[in-house]
């Protein structure tokens, strides 16, 4: 009966310290997302394929937000957006593996001792700081006292286990290393988050009931059990992002199968490089954090140089799909390489927006389908899309190519240009942000589909039908129109758009009027009035959009006329 009573006490104060020690990891991680967050996938999306920036990076990151699944996630996002190919995350990867080593070296050092002081400090700085980063920063802090707090609770609670035969006879069975690291991918997949499993292997060091060489094989496992994250984040992705997630398995596997035969000399090697003498409680547990480091950096330096490697092993595990490649937003015709040429890069550059043109003529084209129930719900190009499906995705092709081309017509700027050069570049700049606007349009009004169906009973009136097709026919000929003027960059086809503008404007007032005088007769208009609107509104949208493409290509041939005048 005391026995029960011992461990039942045993085990609420030490799930207690350990609710309050991840509690604590979430709210500093939290804290330092909102700090640096954003800067960090900022950071992390302007790395080249230098693959030693790449892991400096993501050493760093990791530091800076103090969670890898946080940037595994992340890399995954990014790889999925096509903003990093999978091969650059490879880098980063292994940058990530170091970055969780900074946790366990800071707790190491005992300092759970002062939690209280640093929640009290951090809790003070995020009450009374007025500026949003020192609230943040703030934030940070007290998660991290309460972090230190919950280690401090563990490490009182687990004391009394060092003269516990039950557990004693426990940690014997952790001296086999397959079940050491068995438990430490357990239980680190259990609760996502490496740097919380560490910290109990510390806390169990410092009272003295894990030696290193049991410790060890619970940090591999741990690395292996922290790949979870990622695994769960790249389901249902691309292929590409869920070969960034694979990489992570095979590194941390390869390198566990690695050292798992090479424990007690690797034992040896730490405790060469580590102090010796200390504190009672500290010499063991800085030994662990040392070879939770030195592992990490040892398989950054043993993987990094065979990259390619992994990006081709990868690849035949993963192998790329044609149809889904062709779903991926990429470039066509832009290049660095002819930066040093900007006429050429500018004719490139006016080649991939017009692409965007033709992209937008396909959204537009499938747009008024979609609501009037004609279609016949595949999209004519990918007949595994739904129509909004394939909708959805030439919206992302849009986006990431307006960001892809803006970028690149900035580095053009930055070249010795003519003035005619300068007004095409700054004319691209414009069109390419009006047709990510108009791509937005159409897809804000695909997410006002669901109410369309629950009125679907009731559908739209022939005559309401028929003025919103003449709108969206309209619409899809001034765009493919500019689809022309954007390729050759001709004044003339694009005037056709502005002088067709007050025929839209008839056209679109005469619509709205007669579908008025419907909802005073007709109930289906009445129950459709909204969507009706709401159609009719984003086809002025469009129309607005393409005039002012279409003024920026008139613009910019009137001022290159002056300059030649000139």
């Amino acid at each position: 009966m005391e026995n029960r009573i011992f461990f039942f006490s045993i085990a609420i104060s030490f799930i207690g310290g350990l609710a309050l020690f991840l509690y604590g990891i979430r709210v500093m991680s939290g804290g330092l997302k909102k700090a640096a967050g954003s800067r960090m996938r900022v950071f992390i999306e302007r790395i080249t394929d230098n693959r030693y920036t790449g892991l400096l990076a993501g050493a760093l990151a990791t530091m800076m937000v103090q969670s890898s699944s946080t940037i595994m996630v992340m890399l995954v996002g990014l790889v999925q957006s096509n903003l990093m190919t999978y091969v650059q995350a490879l880098s980063i990867i292994l940058g990530a593996e170091i970055g969780t080593t900074a946790m366990a070296q800071l707790i190491a050092f005992r300092i759970h001792e002062y939690g209280l002081p640093v929640f009290a400090a951090g809790f003070v700085l995020n009450l009374l700081s007025r500026r949003e980063g020192l609230r943040n920063a703030g934030e940070a802090i007290y998660g991290f006292g309460l972090l230190l707090f919950g280690m401090s609770l563990m490490s009182g609670a687990v004391a009394p286990l060092r003269s516990c035969a039950p557990f004693i006879d426990l940690l014997r069975y952790m001296e086999n290393p397959l079940y050491s690291i068995l438990a430490g991918m357990l239980l680190t997949a259990l609760m996502q988050s490496s740097g919380a499993f560490i910290g109990i292997v510390i806390t169990l060091a410092q009272q003295g009931t894990l030696t290193l060489d049991a410790g060890i094989p619970m940090l591999f496992g741990a690395n292996i059990g922290t790949c979870i994250t990622a695994s769960l984040a790249s389901i249902g992705m691309q292929r590409p992002a869920r070969r960034v997630a694979l990489a992570q398995v095979l590194f941390n596997v390869t390198g566990v199968a690695v050292f798992l035969f090479l424990i007690p000399w690797y034992a040896d090697v730490v405790r060469m490089l580590s102090p010796s003498e200390g504190l009672p409680g500290t010499v063991i547990p800085r030994q662990i954090a040392n070879a939770h480091t030195l592992y990490n950096v040892f398989m950054a330096v043993m993987f990094l140089p065979f990259i390619p490697f992994w990006a081709k092993l990868l690849i035949r595990m993963i192998p790329d799909n044609p149809g889904e490649t062709r779903l991926q937003p990429s470039v066509w015709y832009i290049t660095n390489s002819a930066l040093s040429a900007p006429s050429l890069a500018l004719s490139y550059a006016r080649a991939e927006t017009a692409r965007m043109s033709r992209i937008l003529e396909r959204m537009a084209g499938a747009i008024l389908p979609v609501f009037t129930g004609s279609d016949m719900a595949r999209d004519q190009v990918f007949p595994e899309l739904s129509v909004a499906g394939g909708i959805r995705m030439r919206e992302e092709k849009v986006d990431y190519l307006e960001s892809k081309v803006s970028e690149y017509l900035i580095a053009i700027s930055r070249q010795e240009l003519g003035e005619r050069e300068s007004l095409e570049a700054f004319a691209l700049m414009n069109i390419v942000k009006d047709q990510e606007s108009m791509g937005d349009s159409i897809e804000s009004l695909l997410q006002k589909l669901p109410k369309k169906k629950r009125e679907q009973p009731f559908g739209m009136t022939i005559e309401g039908k028929a003025d919103l097709a003449t709108l969206h026919a309209f619409v899809c000929h001034e765009i493919a129109l500019l689809t022309v003027a954007i390729q050759e960059m001709s004044a003339r086809q694009a005037s056709n758009v502005l002088h067709g503008s007050s025929d839209f404007l008839e056209l679109s007032s005469a619509a709205e009027s007669r579908h008025l005088q419907r909802l005073r007769t007709l109930p289906e208009s009445a129950m459709t009035h909204d969507i009706h609107m709401d159609i009719l509104h984003a086809f002025e949208e469009m129309h607005h959009y393409c005039k002012s493409i279409a003024r920026s290509i008139v613009h910019q041939e009137a001022g290159s006329q002056r300059t030649g005048r000139a």
